[in-house]
């Protein structure tokens, strides 16, 4: 059967000012159709591969890659596309996209205990990383230093899209989702820096410059991630917007805004959006579940959008010399470097062996290596498109083997996550005239707010429950009205009672009537907290 016709652009005749300056005439309404259904046809059948990789538990990275191998010159689509500079631009863009989603969904009370774990992980780890594979590159492959620290640099970041798809869907211990998702969301910035640098120049004669400067950009990346996520939490939670979808893009615009403005000042982008959007996800911002929803669609495109064209970038019948090599670097990477990294990091936080075991299995390459395996294609470093393939074959099957097998390891080692109740949905409006905010609430199946009258509830003074809705109908509760799953809550709160009335909602979700006296986090024990943040 012969092949589908190859895409292509269709132009109108040159004429005019563009043939006379030699440009190349526009793009025709016609190609703009056919564009656009491609994209779409690429979208829907990425959304529906979705459903495979949940069921198999293969990181769906891997089956959009597949998308974009598919639509290459080697494969049915015969697209020739080879523009490594725009690869990675757009590559660079859809990381800020992903960072900022996984940001966003980052909890603070879980990476909290593990933030110096994952901060060590995060630098001291990708400097054992660096080391141990550039070494085996050089000595069992034969690459040259510089080739072998490129490699090396490449290849010891863990992506953070990745890992935020397996993770959660794996009931682990919030020990290790946090060092693990911290990590993710910390090390891009260290490894960015070192492969540039490497790109530039390879191996840096004074090295301890080169570690100031890494220190350096990570601060000021980490200062202005910091300080946009505060500025731009308390300006969306003080400021009523005239409509609710007007939320969602304040906060990607934020967060975008975090990643420029610490790039521009010569500190590390990612870091910065990183952070700026941890400070969001967590600081309760008005219309929180639109917000989530939203970001989680942007970075699913995001993901779908980049990893395709990556694969639109590989040559599959240039990889045939290059499997060997990625795997024997895959091999010391996972079996040697990543442990080792593990063990001399972990070790001083009396982590147990069984999470560290875990954490070594784990840690997931993904989208972000072969990214950053553009760079010395763009910077025209000798033999890097045979780094892109090493690094593209390495990230392929070495996905393959960790990613479907993390339920199997964390099950053998007796690491899975403790039964807790499912939290509540709650949404926030702020009323900005009268002072006050609209809590909608949604009670999910396993919430011990199930069974709970309202006047159990033990509202703090200044909010109350409105109304309840009930299988679609809608009633004014009365103080015996018994909460049931699937109930829809409309609480009005004054401005100095509205976190502790959100406190004290979930705390009643986790542990019941009884919350507060049997210390569950969140509860307002005995009214200290309402009276705290109404003073």
């Amino acid at each position: 059967m012969a092949p589908p016709p190859r895409v292509h652009w269709r132009s109108a005749p040159a004429r005019g000012t563009h043939a006379r300056q030699g440009r190349e005439p526009p793009l025709s309404v016609h190609d703009l159709n056919e564009l656009l259904l491609v994209c779409s046809l690429v979208l829907l059948l990425a959304v529906a591969a979705v459903r495979i990789s949940s069921r198999s538990g293969l990181p769906s990275l891997l089956v959009y890659l597949g998308i974009g191998v598919l639509m290459g010159q080697d494969g049915i689509g015969d697209i020739k596309f080879d523009n490594a500079e725009l690869t990675q631009v757009i590559g660079y863009a859809a990381l800020v996209v992903i960072l900022a989603e996984g940001g966003l969904g980052t909890k603070w009370k879980e990476i909290k205990p593990a933030l110096p774990a994952a901060t060590a992980l995060a630098l001291a780890g990708v400097a054992v990383s660096v080391g141990v594979t550039a070494t085996a590159a050089h000595y069992l492959i034969g690459l040259e230093w510089r080739q072998a620290l490129i490699i090396g640099a490449v290849v010891s970041s863990t992506d953070a899209a990745a890992v935020f798809s397996v993770l959660r869907r794996i009931p682990l211990p919030a020990r290790v989702t946090g060092t693990l998702e911290a990590e993710s969301g910390f090390n891009d910035a260290p490894v960015v820096i070192l492969v540039v640098a490497f790109s530039a120049s390879g191996p840096v004669e004074h090295w301890y410059v080169l570690v100031g400067e890494i220190v350096l950009e990570l601060a000021i990346g980490a200062a202005i991630g910091l300080a946009v996520g505060w500025l731009g939490s308390w300006g969306l939670r003080h400021v009523a917007l005239p409509a609710s979808g007007l939320y969602p893009i304040a906060v990607m615009a934020i967060a975008v805004t975090a990643y420029a403005s610490g790039a521009m000042a010569h500190g590390s982008g990612f870091l910065a959006v990183y952070l700026a959007s941890m400070v969001m996800g967590n600081a309760k911002l008005p219309h929180w579940p639109a917000t989530r929803g939203f970001a989680e669609g942007l970075g699913w495109l995001a993901q779908i959008g980049m990893f395709v064209l990556l694969g639109l970038l590989v040559s599959p019948h240039e990889l045939g010399d290059d499997v060997w090599p990625a795997l024997i670097i895959g091999l010391v990477l996972t079996m040697v470097a990543r442990p080792l990294s593990v063990l001399l990091c972990l070790t001083p936080f009396r982590v147990p062996w069984q999470e560290q075991t875990l954490m070594s299995w784990a840690g997931l390459r993904g989208a972000v290596p072969i990214i950053l395996a553009t760079i010395p294609m763009v910077q025209g470093v000798d033999s890097s498109r045979r780094i892109f393939n090493i690094v593209f074959v390495l990230v392929v099957v070495y996905t393959l083997v960790q990613g479907p097998t993390l339920p199997w390891l964390a099950a053998k080692l007796r690491l899975g996550g403790d039964s807790e109740a499912t939290d509540l949905g709650i949404e926030s409006a702020p009323l900005e005239r009268l002072r006050g905010h609209l809590l909608s609430v949604a009670i999910p199946e396993g919430s011990r707010m199930h069974g709970v009258e309202v006047n159990e509830l033990r509202m703090p003074p200044g909010s109350a429950v409105t109304l309840v809705v009930r299988d679609g109908t809608s009633f004014v509760p009365m103080p015996t009205t018994v909460l049931q799953h699937g109930d829809e809550l409309l609480v009005v709160a004054t401005d100095p009672v509205r976190d502790a009335a959100e406190r004290r909602l979930r705390a009643v979700g986790r542990g019941g009537k009884l919350a507060g006296w049997l210390g569950t986090n969140g509860a307002s024990r005995a009214g200290r907290e309402v009276r705290r943040d109404a003073r």
